[in-house]
């Protein structure tokens, strides 16, 4: 089972919260008009294996978004913090 620290409620665990999507990759402006960038953004998804950024909803918590440095091999936690805290 996952341990996730939410910035704002300390460390929990994983059922409190809801996985939510890749926090790498970026949503096309809202007035995008090639198909295929929106095409790419919903459908086409890496599988990654090792680090990565992950968006999580903290749903039964304070119900932040936070972004999880999680490792999908081993599942080790290495960092979460805010995703409103993310400079684009």
């Amino acid at each position: 089972m996952l341990r996730i620290t939410c910035p704002v409620c300390g460390t929990r665990d994983e059922t409190e919260f809801t996985y939510g999507a890749d926090a790498t990759i970026r949503r096309p402006a809202m007035d995008e008009t090639d198909p295929k960038a929106w095409l790419d953004y919903v459908f086409k998804r890496d599988n990654p294996r090792g680090p990565h950024k992950e968006y999580w909803h903290h749903v039964t918590g304070c119900r932040q978004w936070v972004v999880v440095d999680r490792d999908t091999l081993t599942h080790e936690i290495s960092g979460s913090y805010l995703a409103r805290e993310v400079v684009a």
